[in-house]
């Protein structure tokens, strides 16, 4: 936004900053939220807090510096009454989890450390955050961050002691994050309406059963080297050994085939053309089918093994049902993008494929979260420092969200174009 279109706002940006920082006690520090997000709507390359300070007419640096990085407000209320106006608001289809990266120099930004770094293609000194986020095709909306501590960082205390990270804070895998974050909103009473990933998240049968077995839906891609037994694959109990002991457990006797050999077994001939939504250039449109699978493997049958001998009931040996969706566009020697789902089994396929397609959007997010707001252009160091700042980012996305969601008042009638024919009546 051009300093013209930030000031014809203010007046609607003020309102929404009393509300949305509402649990921020001081007024002082509201104000320097709204300046704060106005910086960062405002044009420019660089939306460190020195670049916003110098374009804004009541910028001051130093003031920006301590309310971000020293100032104790608490980003979560903020954070929850973010959330409580976008969902209504944008009514998403989906929740999607998925990472970011920010490239850093340095080892003294908090979490940062070699790893893999999508921004870069490559292994590289980062920062990474798991983030979920509502959306649909026409909008979407983080509502949850959390930034990754790498191991190594468990236990340096030195590092940990500058940054500022809490001591409760411990290292937690991505899809734990994840799951925290899906957690934490259902405190709030918020649950999606299906929860949506790639294949780094679905391939992990951990996240997969959690997600079940919190009652949330999913469609989830994963990797085709997973294995998974045909629907109509039966186990089978081998035969009693003598008239005493325990019964054998059944189990499949043939090895589960992987998800690209379940695709090749179909052959060509099972995929059909859908379109799943209008892009730019037009119908975004491929191949795909979808059948049911039970997937396989230790990680799947262990939670269900384990709930069997806490006295949950017995288990007959037959692994629970799914969704497979595959695509394998026209032209294409092999199928490309496979998913799990545990949606019902009379979910029409059009639905999934327009779920499992929507994570487009928050691609879109990201490129306007970190280039046209500032998301990677932090230059603090402390763990606070952080949260505080992608709270405002994320505030700020709302913000402009809700503009572009709002209903326009119809323009009025220019005389020249008032029709001079008399209006007839009935």
């Amino acid at each position: 936004m051009d300093a013209h279109e930030v000031n014809r706002v203010r007046a609607m940006l003020a309102l929404y900053v009393a509300d949305v920082f509402a649990s921020v006690p001081r007024k002082d520090q509201r104000a320097k939220g709204d300046c704060y997000l106005r910086g960062l709507m405002l044009e420019g390359r660089r939306k460190s807090i020195q670049a916003m300070a110098a374009r804004l007419p009541d910028g001051n640096e130093q003031n920006l510096q301590q309310f971000v990085n020293q100032s104790t407000w608490d980003p979560v209320p903020v954070q929850r009454r973010i959330c409580e106006r976008m969902l209504p608001l944008i009514n998403p289809v989906a929740w999607v989890i998925d990472d970011v990266s920010v490239p850093k120099d340095g080892r003294m930004s908090a979490a940062v450390a070699p790893q893999y770094c999508g921004a870069l293609g490559k292994r590289a000194n980062c920062q990474v955050a798991v983030s979920v986020h509502a959306a649909t095709d026409t909008a979407s909306c983080p509502l949850q961050w959390r930034l990754f501590l790498p191991q190594e960082w468990a236990s340096d205390t030195d590092r940990r002691a500058r940054t500022r990270i809490p001591p409760e804070v411990t290292h937690r895998e991505k899809w734990r994050l994840a799951l925290d974050m899906l957690d934490a909103l259902a405190s709030w009473g918020m649950t999606p309406p299906v929860v949506v990933a790639d294949a780094a998240y679905g391939t992990n049968a951990r996240l997969r059963t959690a997600l079940s077995e919190r009652g949330l839906s999913y469609v989830l891609a994963v990797r085709s080297d997973i294995s998974a037994h045909p629907f109509d694959a039966t186990p089978v109990a081998p035969p009693r050994d003598g008239p005493v002991g325990c019964w054998p457990q059944p189990r499949y006797r043939q090895a589960a085939p992987s998800l690209a050999a379940l695709a090749d077994d179909l052959g060509q001939e099972a995929f059909t053309p859908l379109t799943w939504r209008n892009g730019s250039r037009g119908a975004l449109r491929s191949r795909f089918a979808a059948v049911r699978v039970r997937p396989a493997g230790k990680a799947v049958e262990r939670p269900i093994k384990a709930a069997a001998s806490a006295g949950q009931g017995w288990w007959d040996g037959i692994l629970p049902d799914c969704w497979l969706l595959i695509e394998w566009p026209a032209g294409a020697k092999a199928p490309t993008d496979y998913w799990l789902s545990n949606l019902p089994a009379d979910t029409p396929v059009t639905d999934l494929v327009r779920l499992a397609k929507v994570r487009w959007r928050i691609e879109h997010d990201y490129r306007e979260l970190k280039h046209g707001l500032g998301l990677d252009h932090f230059e603090g160091r402390s763990w606070p420092g952080w949260h505080h700042h992608v709270t405002l980012v994320t505030a700020a996305h709302a913000f402009l969200t809700e503009q572009r969601l709002a209903p326009k008042a119809p323009a009025p009638v220019s005389p020249s174009t008032k029709s001079s024919t008399p209006s007839r009546t009935s």
